[in-house]
């Protein structure tokens, strides 16, 4: 906060000196005492300092109580004014005016109207600062303190007390309103204060390795969510998947992330398992299921390589008990039947998604404000461990809590069991939980300090429960001051979980609460996105590999936190299904070139497209549309992962030429049909092999009977050669010539 040099408080009446020195010397005191006076743990890193707000278009005052409004009887009341120039002209220097209230507010409602300044009052003034010049786009604030001993201060009794602040911008009066308690010391409550550990949406079925190693760093948003409750009273709301994505990545998972769950673990704080990526439970109500949906498999995310040494594991004997809140939830299909070699098993679904202990099982919160009577009653009919569950709902949509009323954490719905959260309270803890500019978020804690001062005289002795709802705006001081602040609030004791479901239930009505139309029709079609995967998961040895990251990315897509973010939800929705659609089309027949087959016997080899990482068994159907050519009907295929297969399909040609148009469909071994049919044409020429082997066989003959003539006339020409050479007569070599004999 930027404090400039106020000026001596004063009243409507003169004072001594005395009294003017004890002002100035709080004051100096004032910039120290609004900063967040409780520390975060010593490992924290500091929170960066936030940009500048974008323009507002007006001047903005924002009136802050010290310590949360909190002023006991002796204590001087110390507030900081702020304006904030939203303008783009420079606000002139002026004076801010503390005007401060005679009377407490004498109820809830009456705090709600005041808050909101809806019902302007007259208020005496007791205190004056100069506030110096502010440019556009920055702050300036001013501190202001009433000592004890001011006649408008002193001996005030136990009560809420309307606080405000004026002053004069380009002619206008700008207002804000306060307030201050001075505290009931013979009022006690006890408060349960229940923290989502959750992390931003996403579409991914658990969080990859960068995403783990950004959220668990020393700024990352998980990490920040454990400094703030460490060494607190919260009860935590844990987001299983959080410890699966770390336990099914092993050793590969960033030693952050090993860090944090360790610590999330060794934290001695009561939890409860939110549904598997924070799901949004009134959703799947409005949607007809029975049972609210549950992760089946994680085993596509498991590394055996990886996970031979799991860095963290819940030892068997304590095995976490609402990890499968649903009472007709599946059997994992991770662990392996058999360890030849003696490896550890991989980790099954309960041991994955464990949060550690002490751990309360079968504990719903549906989105706030999104849980009418038919969610509650719905939630409330299932059974967890052969018990009721208890739904999380906020006191205003309770019958109890119209009006603006306390109501009691501990209550029943038509049979259902609940427990009520304060809606204020909560709203204004989330609020500063958010925050990062000081005096407003000093603002939100000294507002839920006075709602929790009516709500402990209300709540007839019976323990209140606030909550830090979800958010992903939510930062490591702000959270921390949140915390404390409904835990160091006057009269206050911690309760936890055990307390809270002990106490005595108050009977309370639930109102009607429409159903997110839009919300319900995107979960109709992923369910029905998810029953495709689910005859398509048929190819594989283990189907659990596609349809377990089907159900674990349905999930993550109903995160509650998506609600605050429609349009990248929408988008986040429809990358989702176009992923479903080329898994869907991730296995088939490639086109066929047309086929001469000129032999009665052949061999057709298409080839079969598996675009999938995992090896799929198939069955080839192949059916010809002419009596021409006989083809195997069915072929069994396996084809191999991330590549093409080629498929060898015997077929036969019957006595005739012609085309023939042979069809083929893919099926899994269950029928189901996989990809599109393709056609390839076949050319049936199967009398040229007739043909060809009686020419072969006549020119055989021919040269067979060529060369037997052939050698019967050389032998005939010799036998006469020699017969007319043995009828020759005897010459004599001295015979001068022939001798002729007549």
């Amino acid at each position: 906060m930027t404090d400039t040099t106020s000026a001596p408080a004063r009243t409507p009446r003169s004072r001594p000196l005395r009294r003017l020195r004890a002002a100035g010397r709080a004051a100096l005191v004032v910039a120290a005492l609004v900063a967040p006076m409780l520390a975060v743990p010593a490992h924290a890193t500091p929170t960066p300092t936030p940009s500048g707000p974008e323009l507002s278009g007006e001047a903005d005052l924002t009136l802050s109580p010290v310590g949360n409004g909190i002023v006991r009887p002796g204590d001087q009341l110390a507030v900081s004014a702020t304006i904030a120039n939203g303008t783009e002209a420079t606000v002139p220097a002026t004076t801010v005016t503390l005007e401060l209230g005679t009377e407490p507010i004498p109820d809830r409602s009456g705090l709600a109207s005041w808050l909101a300044d809806t019902e302007p009052a007259a208020l005496p003034p007791v205190a004056e600062a100069p506030l110096a010049a502010v440019v556009s786009g920055a702050d300036a604030t001013s501190a202001i303190v009433v000592p004890p001993d001011v006649p408008a201060l002193a001996e005030r009794g136990a009560g809420v007390y309307p606080l405000r602040a004026t002053a004069v911008v380009a002619g206008q009066t700008i207002a804000a309103t306060s307030v201050f308690i001075v505290p009931d010391d013979a009022v006690t409550a006890s408060v349960g204060v229940v923290v989502p550990i959750t992390a931003p949406p996403g579409s991914a079925g658990l969080l990859g390795v960068d995403d783990l190693a950004e959220l668990t760093a020393p700024d990352g948003e998980l990490t920040a969510q454990l400094d703030a409750v460490e060494g607190t009273s919260a009860i935590l709301a844990v987001d299983p998947a959080l410890p699966a994505a770390i336990r099914a990545r092993g050793t590969a998972a960033p030693e952050s992330a090993i860090e944090w769950l360790a610590r999330l673990e060794a934290l001695p704080l009561t939890r409860f398992a939110l549904q598997f990526g924070d799901a949004d439970l009134a959703t799947q109500v409005h949607a007809s299921l029975p049972t609210p949906l549950q992760p089946t498999s994680l085993v596509s995310y498991l590394s055996p390589e990886v996970l031979a040494d799991p860095p963290t594991q819940t030892p068997p004997a304590t095995p976490d008990p609402t990890a499968s809140p649903s009472p007709t939830a599946s059997p994992s299909p991770t662990e392996p039947a058999d360890d030849p070699e003696g490896t550890d098993p991989l980790p099954d679904l309960a041991q994955l998604t464990a949060i550690g202990n002490p751990t309360q099982a079968g504990v719903f919160w549906p989105a706030t404000g999104s849980a009418g009577g038919d969610v509650v009653a719905a939630l409330g009919a299932t059974t967890v461990e052969g018990a009721p569950p208890l739904t999380l709902v906020p006191s205003d949509t309770t019958s109890a809590g119209s009006g603006n009323r306390t109501v009691r954490a501990r209550a029943t719905a038509a049979g259902a069991q609940l427990l009520v959260y304060d809606s204020e309270i909560s709203a204004a803890l989330h609020h500063a939980a958010g925050e990062t500019d000081t005096p407003r978020r000093a603002a939100s804690l000294t507002e839920a300090t006075a709602y929790l001062a009516f709500a402990a005289r209300e709540s007839g002795g019976q323990p209140i429960l606030v909550t830090v709802d979800r958010g992903t705006d939510r930062e490591r001081v702000g959270l921390r001051t949140a915390l404390n602040a409904a835990a160091l609030a006057p009269g206050v004791t911690p309760a936890e979980m055990p307390v809270l479901t002990a106490a005595e239930p108050v009977d309370v009505g639930v109102g009607d609460i429409p159903a997110d139309a839009p919300r319900v029709a995107e979960l109709t079609q992923l369910l029905g996105d998810e029953a495709q995967i689910a005859s398509f998961a048929t190819i594989l040895t283990d189907p659990a590999l596609l349809t377990g990251r089907q159900r674990a990315e349905i999930l993550q897509l109903l995160a509650v936190a998506w609600r605050a973010e429609p349009e990248a939800a929408t988008a986040a929705l429809t990358g989702h299904r176009e992923q479903t659609r080329e898994t869907l089309d991730a296995v088939g027949i490639l086109p066929s070139s047309t086929l001469n087959l000129i032999s009665y016997d052949a061999n057709f080899g298409p080839w079969v497209r598996n675009d999938l990482p995992y090896e799929a068994n198939l069955v080839l159907m192949a059916q010809p549309n002419d009596p021409r050519l006989v083809v195997t009907d069915r072929t069994e295929v396996v084809a191999a992962a991330a590549q093409n297969t080629r498929v060898t399909i015997p077929v036969q040609a019957r006595i005739g030429n012609g085309k023939v148009t042979l069809t083929m469909q893919l099926y899994s071994p269950t029928g189901v049909p996989i990809g599109t049919v393709q056609s390839a044409e076949v050319e049936v020429r199967a009398e040229w092999e007739t043909i060809g082997l009686v020419i072969l066989v006549s020119l055989m003959v021919l040269f067979v009977g060529l060369g037997i003539f052939r050698t019967v006339r050389r032998r005939r020409a010799r036998a006469r050669e020699q017969a007319e050479a043995s009828l020759e007569p005897e010459v004599r070599t001295d015979d001068p010539g022939p001798e002729v004999i007549p």
